[in-house]
């Protein structure tokens, strides 16, 4: 809240500051314009003193160039600022989230130790300890390697390893590897294919993206999370239609939720965890494969469809078979 109040005050200031530049270029303007127009009708019948000069006006002339100068600069600062804010504001809300992310995985190891060391605990508890730290360690590792990957991602230097697929074959894998990982049982999911076609893309690029939505359709679903996938294939591209049962996305947040560190807060469910970058990544990833992503809800309570869209590999130009096979040698699998 603190934060809205110092921004409705900042845009307070900046409009009066406005308005009162503008009342006085407005006087200004009015004070040029009449007695430009007095002396233009008697100027001829009035003491040579008082007749009006064009050089006596170049001080005003290069006032109000001054002025609207000003009030340029001031726009600028005031979109800076305003720029600043939100980074800030951003920056804050990202330092939470992974603070957030990273205690709740050690608090959980750190629990199992001190359990492990001050008490005997059977063989089959033990073992049962160690798998749920290591899940606990594999979920640190994958949020510390989302960070860094999405710094290199940015500066254009992530190495893909690009292959040709079959577009059904690869899709219906990787999605049964995200489910199997959030637990999503085999009668929750379904993925169906109308045609068989190929696509060139990073297999691991990819498990990135189904893990990123299957982890949210698990996220934001109230009850057990159930998903649809549809491969539509014609000569251009290849359409994955990935639809999840869950809460729905509002219209306002559709155009939001592909920015950094962007989440959405339901009231159904309010302890969802997260960093904001998990549909950032996606979408990069996405562009990299000179493809497209797209979010689909006809609102809160109705469901939500992202709409992946990927270039056949037979539609493919020369400018973009060079570019995949800067990493290494296109091989099909």
């Amino acid at each position: 809240m603190r934060g809205k109040h110092s921004l409705f005050y900042h845009i307070l200031i900046f409009v009066i500051a406005q308005l009162v530049w503008l009342s006085l270029l407005g006087i200004w303007i009015y004070w040029y314009v009449s007695n430009y127009i007095v002396f233009e009708k008697v100027g001829d019948q009035v003491s040579p003193q008082l007749i009006y000069d064009v050089q006596n006006a170049l001080p005003f002339i290069l006032g109000l160039i001054l002025l609207i100068g000003l009030s340029l600069i001031t726009s600028l600062i005031f979109r800076h600022l305003n720029v600043q804010l939100r980074l800030t504001e951003l920056y804050d809300n990202f330092i939470g989230n992974v603070t957030h992310e990273l205690k709740s995985p050690l608090s959980s190891i750190q629990l199992y130790l001190e359990t492990l060391k001050q008490r005997d605990v059977p063989l089959e508890k033990r073992r049962e300890f160690i798998d749920m730290m290591m899940k606990d360690a594999d979920r640190l590792q994958d949020l510390i390697n989302s960070i860094l990957e999405i710094s290199v991602q940015e500066k254009k230097k992530l190495f893909q390893d690009y292959r040709v697929y079959q577009a059904d074959t690869i899709v219906k894998e990787l999605i049964d590897e995200s489910c199997e990982k959030f637990r999503v049982a085999k009668e929750n999911y379904r993925v169906t294919s109308d045609a068989s076609c190929e696509i060139v893309a990073g297999k691991d690029a990819l498990k990135v993206v189904f893990d990123n939505l299957v982890d949210n359709a698990v996220k934001y679903s109230t009850m057990q999370a159930k998903i649809v996938v549809s491969i539509i294939c014609n000569s251009k591209r290849v359409t994955i239609n990935f639809t999840d049962l869950g809460i729905g996305i509002a219209a306002k947040e559709q155009k939001k939720i592909f920015n950094k560190f962007y989440r959405i807060y339901n009231k159904e469910i309010p302890n969802v965890k997260g960093t904001g970058l998990g549909l950032y990544r996606v979408r990069e990833i996405i562009k990299a494969h000179d493809g497209k992503i797209t979010v689909l809800s006809e609102g809160e309570a109705k469901g939500t469809t992202f709409k992946i869209e990927l270039p056949a590999y037979s539609a493919l130009s020369k400018r973009q078979l060079k570019k995949f096979l800067k990493t290494e040698k296109l091989t099909w699998t």
